[in-house]
């Protein structure tokens, strides 16, 4: 067996594990980046994020061309799908931005180990036949698809999040189990492109953490282009073409030739040999680490999906800089609780920080502020005047502590809340900051404006 030694070793060439080796060649440090996949980007490239994206993107353009383009005075004969086509283009956006990471790695001298990893001891990893060893190890391995016992993928007809983003027909019978951004972002794909489409789960809403009041014109928003919701229905079982579930005693079934299954995911460090490294795990089967994500094992270090926290791909990206900055000594930060969240239907929803339900349940006194979409004319202009924006500031201080976004785009108008959030911002401060005319953007303002009861285009 070769041995070959590094300053750094990243196990997992996601979106947390590239960053972190691409971040810590900029500070000099001699890094490997190891993944069982021949291409970088792990899951959100190559499975999840960016295919999903491209799909979401093909049937919006869809969906525009059937139900709004002849408003716009467009007039389409014979609109037919082509999903061959469909998907050629996401796993030509796909190749593409995996070549450019390969691109990336080799001009920063990132030496790309293709392999399952396993730790044979402290710092020291097998891949294949080849054994590296480094003074700081890196673990990135992200998460899997949670699989139900009585729901087992079959990769056919039962499927996860991998397989819904490659069918190749449009399903007739759609049934999502799981009502967060992943089902609902697939969900969509497939109705707008004329499944019919069925989306439920055992919580009483849909739509993660937002607030109520967002879910429930969100609700009626996808209920409307056709999406069925369900909910608080405990799912039992898939026989003979029909998903069974119970509600309030009674048996509902759901006729479906495709099931996805979308109940969340787990950490993956399947055969990582994590015992023979020293590394600990929590009660939750996540790595265990300290403020600065080092692990129970010296020298070792986790990020990303594989810890605590939300599993997103920026909060990874997040953790992966900054690990690679304390390596090298520098201050690495990670405001952890600036960590926006969105789910990219359309329309969208974008939320970051305090809601305004966590907030009264907390006792927290807040002062509210809500700008309707149907007030500002460029998102008339862009069939997006469905949706609001909510931002929520402390009553006293008026310092920012939450915003969330129902609306075309919500996760772009998120970013600027987040901006002034990051430096202790106020209401005030972000109903000062000047916004272009006319843009959706300016709802933003309007509603930091109607914390002080201040908005101008609404009463």
């Amino acid at each position: 067996m070769s041995s070959e030694s590094f300053d750094l070793l990243v196990l997992g060439a996601g979106p947390g594990g590239y960053v972190c080796a691409f971040r810590a060649a900029q500070l000099g440090f001699k890094v490997a980046l190891v993944d069982k996949r021949a291409t970088l980007g792990g899951t959100c490239l190559n499975v999840g994020c960016i295919p999903s994206k491209a799909l979401l993107a093909s049937s919006e353009h869809f969906a525009f061309t059937q139900h709004h383009a002849a408003a716009h005075g467009i007039k389409v004969d014979g609109l037919a799908i082509d999903v061959g086509t469909m998907l050629k283009k996401k796993e030509g956006i796909v190749a593409k931005m995996t070549g450019g990471l390969a691109q990336l790695a080799k001009a920063r001298k990132v030496t790309v180990v293709t392999g399952e990893a396993k730790f044979t001891g402290p710092r020291t990893v097998a891949v294949g036949d080849r054994q590296l060893t480094a003074k700081n190890v890196v673990i990135a391995t992200g998460s899997a698809p949670v699989e139900l016992p009585f729901l087992k993928f079959d990769g056919k007809t039962v499927v996860s999040s991998d397989q819904a983003i490659a069918f190749d027909a449009v399903p007739k019978q759609l049934v999502v189990v799981g009502g967060g951004a992943i089902g609902l972002e697939l969900g969509s794909v497939w109705a707008r492109l004329c499944a019919e489409g069925t989306v439920g789960g055992f919580l009483p809403q849909i739509g993660g953490a937002a607030d109520a009041d967002i879910v429930r014109q969100f609700t009626r928003i996808l209920q409307k282009q056709g999406l069925k919701i369900e909910v608080n229905a405990k799912v039992t079982g898939f026989k003979d073409g029909k998903l069974t579930a119970e509600r309030d005693g009674k048996v509902l079934e759901f006729p479906a030739d495709k099931v996805l299954v979308s109940v969340g995911r787990r950490p993956y460090t399947d055969g990582l040999g994590l015992e023979a490294a020293g590394v600990e795990l929590t009660d939750k089967k996540r790595i265990k680490v300290d403020a600065h994500l080092k692990t129970t094992a010296e020298g070792v270090w986790a990020i990303g999906d594989v810890i605590d926290g939300p599993m997103l791909a920026h909060k990874a990206e997040e953790d992966g800089a900054a690990v690679a900055e304390w390596i090298a000594g520098k201050a690495g930060h990670v405001n952890w609780d600036l960590m926006p969240a969105i789910i990219y239907t359309d329309p969208e929803i974008a939320t970051v920080g305090l809601g305004e339900d966590a907030a009264n349940q907390a006792n927290r006194a807040v002062n509210v502020g809500k700008f309707n979409f149907a007030a500002n004319a460029r998102a008339h202009a862009n069939d997006g005047a469905e949706g609001f924006v909510k931002i929520i500031a402390d009553a006293q201080t008026d310092k920012l502590l939450g915003a969330q976004i129902l609306g075309k785009n919500a996760g772009e108008l998120i970013g600027e809340v987040v901006a002034h959030m990051e430096y202790g911002g106020s209401a005030e401060d972000l109903a000062r900051t000047i916004h272009a005319h006319p843009t959706m953007s300016e709802a933003v303002k309007e509603a930091a404006l109607a914390v002080s009861k201040s908005a101008i285009h609404a009463l």
